[in-house]
């Protein structure tokens, strides 16, 4: 259970504020070395330009709305057409319509290289849709007009085209899980689906168990791709995260029949259509049937899969290894999962992991456990895609299957997830902000997770921040209003004494934003305790001057490691999550293309203030970035072509470029996205900007237009508690009035929290359950 201790409420972890108001400084300002770089501890790839053939959606009767819709997410203008004949390389920065009876005359003959051809169905149009167009098209996006969730068809375009990927990253993370859904029908689940999620980091639909009803009250044997497609839809809509598609076999616990392969192969080939990010194969299907599908996966991965229920398999045996063999050839993930009789075949499944991960240090990641209780201590050992169970679910998928947080508590006494203190550091600026402690306090309940949580207030001049990081049981902690890199070291002896003196190490984030609000603590193990241990400093100071006040000794041992504090092999990495909290609420709507090359203007009081905003920037790749009120950070010129605003001739230039093809992705186009950092006082020069920038015509950017995406307005200033929103009025509203999709600090506040928790726990708690549980209406 976790404790809170709450000394101070400490605010929504987003903000453009600061704890210390100083000038900005650079790590080349800081007249110092530059501390160690870590790798990029960010979750979640980065955006990537992907395929960029000419998109061309299908659509049905009366649905020709949809292209633009489409062509709105992808920030691109759109165009109808009648047949594939008729598309040429001209239409490159277009998303071009076709009708479905007439796409279906020379879709056979279409020119792959140029074009990818997604049919999108209207389910109240009928289900299923055109039977040729839905084996004839690259994609297939099913959706609702009413309601119509933006956010599931920017996710599936994203996915499809290969400009967001989250396998890379989440093998990356210290341990992963995925929840199976045992429903007979996705409808049961949605009530439940944020909390059910929680240390999940994807969803598995078992297809295999869905239930589709006849007319006179029974049950088809199988459920048609019909039913299936309509479940698959409804699970995406409410869910952000990856999904693996399921059809177990009746001799593996399922309920699929074996006697026609050739069905498996539709129904995760039309997986791979739909978009779904993993695709589980089992092993036992011919193998003509597992290559097609690996050759045909797109941005889908593979998970090969392997169960055996008969008691009579053994880890040491050569066909153990045999069937890993067998299962890497065509996979992304090899997952292995037997019954066992005795508790020591658990310590032999290890044996067979490590000689796996020695004998193919490149091969894929090997997920493997063992069945019932007795395999249970097994699934304590797995890191990679551990499948989870939950007490809402309504029967478990697999015999021994645990809970996230039943895993983490038996980690825990078994001494493999030890007790920390978690911190929130707030400022005494910030007290009367919503406090945050209890939330943390149901996620570590939920998660099953032993850590105390506890709010302090840091008063930068009395030090005391190594007093908290300085100790074996420290775990974490966030910082917030975030704190510059300068003002950290300046205020504690104990950080800056760090490295030899070079300071704690920094992420890439942290490194060019210069602001911190994340502190993770990573163990290391003793092959590369070389690199660890350097985060410990070689001797303690033994007088601090006007630092961190330590109780307790910090004497050391012969062998340099000291006798309290930090623990040998452990290093301290200042990060800033605050970047990645902008970046996905910026890309939640929109898929990353929209930004890719556009131009942008950016407002704050300082550079702190905007740093995180222009990292983000940076990482969706646009074309120029406008600044009014900071110097820019050295830092960023090399990434960004950058330039102020110095008098209103400069904006009204910026404002009156043309967006046309001819300059599309070069940033000369008039600003697509304004990000405010400034706070409600400076309401009325945001709301003017907004209203420059804005469409002159705001009817004009709806989705029917074929214009391109509405613009964006993204208002980082923290306005809960304020009694007015400043003589300007509310700049969302007018955004929204001009034209813009208006997002808010809640949203940014939110998305931070997750990356928050990711970095300092090692788990995903999701941005739905995130807004629920502080008090938040997600839909």
């Amino acid at each position: 259970m976790a404790a809170v201790q709450q000394l101070e409420p400490v605010p929504t972890p987003a903000g453009p504020q600061s704890i210390n108001d100083e000038t900005y400084h650079s790590d080349a300002d800081m007249g110092r070395e530059s501390p160690p770089a870590a790798p990029d501890l960010a979750f979640g790839s980065g955006p990537q330009r992907g395929d960029t053939r000419i998109v061309v959606v299908i659509y049905g009767p009366g649905q020709d709305k949809i292209v633009a819709t489409f062509a709105e997410v992808l920030g691109k203008r759109s165009r109808l057409k009648t047949c594939f004949k008729e598309i040429t390389a001209e239409d490159q920065d277009w998303v071009v319509g076709l009708p479905s009876e007439s796409a279906k005359v020379d879709i056979a003959e279409r020119d792959r290289r140029l074009v990818v051809a997604i049919n999108a169905h209207c389910t109240t149009l009928g289900m299923p849709p055109d039977v040729y167009l839905s084996a004839q098209c690259d994609y297939e996006f099913l959706y609702t007009e009413t309601p119509f969730f933006r956010r599931d068809l920017a996710r599936f375009v994203s996915h499809v085209l290969g400009q967001i990927s989250h396998h890379e990253t989440l093998m990356a993370k210290p341990r992963t899980y995925f929840i199976s859904t045992t429903f007979p029908d996705v409808h049961a689940a949605l009530p439940n689906i944020d909390i059910l999620t929680v240390g999940s980091d994807a969803v598995e639909i078992r297809v295999d168990l869905l239930k589709e009803p006849r007319g006179d009250g029974t049950f088809s044997e199988i459920p048609s791709l019909s039913y299936v497609g309509e479940q698959v839809m409804l699970l995406r809509q409410r869910t952000e995260l990856p999904i693996i598609f399921t059809t177990r076999c009746t001799k593996e616990n399922g309920r699929f029949p074996m006697d026609n392969p050739d069905l498996y192969y539709e129904y995760l080939y039309r997986a791979i259509q739909w978009g779904i990010e993993y695709i589980d194969v089992e092993l036992w299907l011919p193998e003509r049937i597992r290559k097609k599908l690996y050759e045909q996966r797109g941005n889908s991965r593979i998970m090969s899969a392997f169960h055996d229920f008969s008691g009579t398999f053994k880890w040491t045996s050569t066909q153990a290894e045999a069937i890993f063999e067998e299962s890497k050839k065509y996979a992304d993930i090899v997952k292995m999962i037997a019954i066992i009789n005795d508790h020591n075949e658990n310590f032999e499944l290890e044996y067979f992991r490590s000689k796996i991960r020695s004998l193919h240090p490149n091969g894929p990641p090997l997920s493997a456990v063992n069945m019932g209780e007795t395999g249970q201590f097994s699934r304590t050992l797995n890191k990679c895609f551990t499948p989870i169970t939950h007490p809402l679910l309504p029967i478990i998928a697999a015999p021994g299957q645990m809970s996230a947080a039943e895993i983490n508590q038996a980690l825990a006494l078994l001494g493999q997830l030890p007790k920390k203190n978690m911190y929130g550091i707030t400022s005494p600026a910030m007290r009367s902000s919503t406090p945050q402690a209890p939330f943390y306090e149901k996620c570590f309940n939920e998660l099953g997770l032993p850590h105390q949580f506890v709010v302090v207030e840091w008063q930068p001049k009395a030090g005391c921040i190594g007093a908290w990081v300085n100790q074996r049981n420290f775990g974490g902690a966030y910082l917030n209003p975030a704190v510059s890199i300068k003002s950290l070291l300046s205020h504690s002896s104990f950080l800056s004494s760090l490295n030899n003196g070079v300071g704690p190490v920094l992420s890439e984030a942290a490194r060019l934003i210069g602001v911190v609000d994340t502190i993770v603590v990573r163990q290391a193990s003793s092959s590369t305790g070389a690199s660890a241990t350097a985060s410990i400093p070689s001797s303690p100071p033994h007088t601090r001057n006007g630092g961190d006040s330590l109780t307790g000794s910090s004497t050391l041992t012969g062998s340099g490691a000291m006798q309290s504090g930090l623990p040998p092999n452990t290093s301290l990495i200042l990060d800033n999550a605050s970047w990645k909290g902008i970046l996905s609420t910026l890309i939640r709507d929109l898929a990353p293309s929209a930004y890719f090359g556009c131009a942008a203007v950016v407002l704050a009081s300082s550079a702190e203030d905007a740093a995180s905003a222009l990292f983000a920037l940076k990482a969706l790749k646009v074309g120029k970035v406008y600044t009014v009120g900071f110097k820019t950070p050295p830092a960023f010129g090399k990434d960004l072509l950058i330039e102020p605003f110095t008098s209103l001739e400069s904006i009204q230039r910026a404002r009156t470029i043309g967006g046309g093809a001819e300059v599309a992705g070069s940033g000369a186009g008039s600003p697509f996205l304004v990000v405010s950092a400034l706070g409600p006082e400076k309401s009325a020069l945001v709301g003017m900007l907004v209203r420059l920038f804005g469409s002159r015509n705001p009817a004009s950017s709806s989705s029917t237009s074929g214009g391109g995406a509405k613009k964006v307005f993204l208002d980082l200033a923290d306005r809960s508690g304020m009694n007015s929103v400043g003589k300007g009025g509310d700049p969302a509203v007018i955004a929204e009035q001009s034209g813009f999709a208006a997002y808010g600090a809640a949203d940014v506040a939110a998305f931070t929290t997750v990356e928050t928790l990711r970095l300092l726990v090692g788990q995903n708690v999701p941005y739905s359950f995130v807004r629920l549980a502080s008090g938040r209406t997600l839909f």
